[in-house]
């Protein structure tokens, strides 16, 4: 794996330092420096970049204008360099991968590498995934593929409730059962959240942790509190936790 680097800032020692901590690491390749925010712009919509290390201030355009020029989605991973570290929680409110603040030490930038590696190897498993899927669903035949439910029961006394699949914002356990919340309501069915898991489609659906599924068309915002937990904000306002796997299956699925 070799990750094409950029690096932005209008510091030359900055830029330097960054260069020479970056050197022993042979997965990673520096393929140009910029001064400004004007030349990361042009270097990114001419060149392909894996990974960009991009100072927060710097004259032309600052570190979230050149994000706003680009467009969030043509970004390539972004580590944050920044003077001020007040600075973290806008950087991650776009999505930065990691943040270093100034003078860069080598322990936090390893870490900040790990991380851009461990993304993009989460990446390349999902991609391979996929592409063995696509062809064995080729070969197999539309008859052969699975299929997933588009509506589920709930009973409730004397009444059943009918809940389309694609109203399910997210699914949570509940001793022996499960609590469906879609459109506002919540649905108790009597099935372990591991059968429901099942049964779902793994595209649509991610079990956060043992006792949470959510649909990630209704995931707004991802948090990570640490390396092992952390909570996702769906489009109704309610938090839900995860743990590292279910952390893990998110970023491949939002990643395509």
């Amino acid at each position: 794996m070799k990750l094409r680097t950029l690096i932005a800032d209008d510091e030359p020692l900055a830029r330097e330092r960054l260069k020479q901590l970056l050197a022993p690491d042979a997965e990673i390749e520096i393929t140009g420096e910029c001064r400004n925010g004007n030349e990361v712009v042009a270097t990114l919509k001419g060149t392909q970049i894996d990974l960009l290390f991009l100072d927060i201030q710097m004259p032309g355009s600052s570190g979230f204008e050149v994000i706003e020029s680009v467009g969030l989605r043509n970004m390539p991973l972004t580590v944050f360099v920044t003077a001020h570290s007040e600075f973290a929680v806008e950087a991650f409110a776009v999505h930065a991968l990691h943040y270093l603040v100034k003078p860069v030490e080598r322990r936090h930038l390893e870490e900040a590498v790990s991380r851009v590696k461990e993304r993009v190897r989460l990446q390349e498993t999902f991609a391979a995934r996929q592409e063995i899927y696509s062809v064995l669903g080729a070969l197999q035949g539309p008859a052969a593929r699975p299929s997933y439910p588009e509506r589920l029961l709930a009973k409730n006394g004397n009444k059943d409730s009918v809940v389309p699949v694609s109203d399910i914002e997210w699914i949570e356990a509940a001793d022996y059962y499960v609590c469906v919340h879609a459109g506002g309501k919540k649905h108790l069915l009597r099935e372990s959240i591991k059968a429901l898991d099942a049964k779902l489609d793994p595209g649509k659906f991610v079990r956060l942790h043992r006792s949470a599924i959510v649909n990630i068309d209704h995931v707004r915002e991802i948090h990570r509190d640490g390396r092992a937990e952390g909570w996702v904000l769906l489009s109704t306002g309610e938090r839900v936790r995860m743990n590292r796997t279910g952390w893990q299956k998110l970023i491949a699925l939002n990643s395509l």
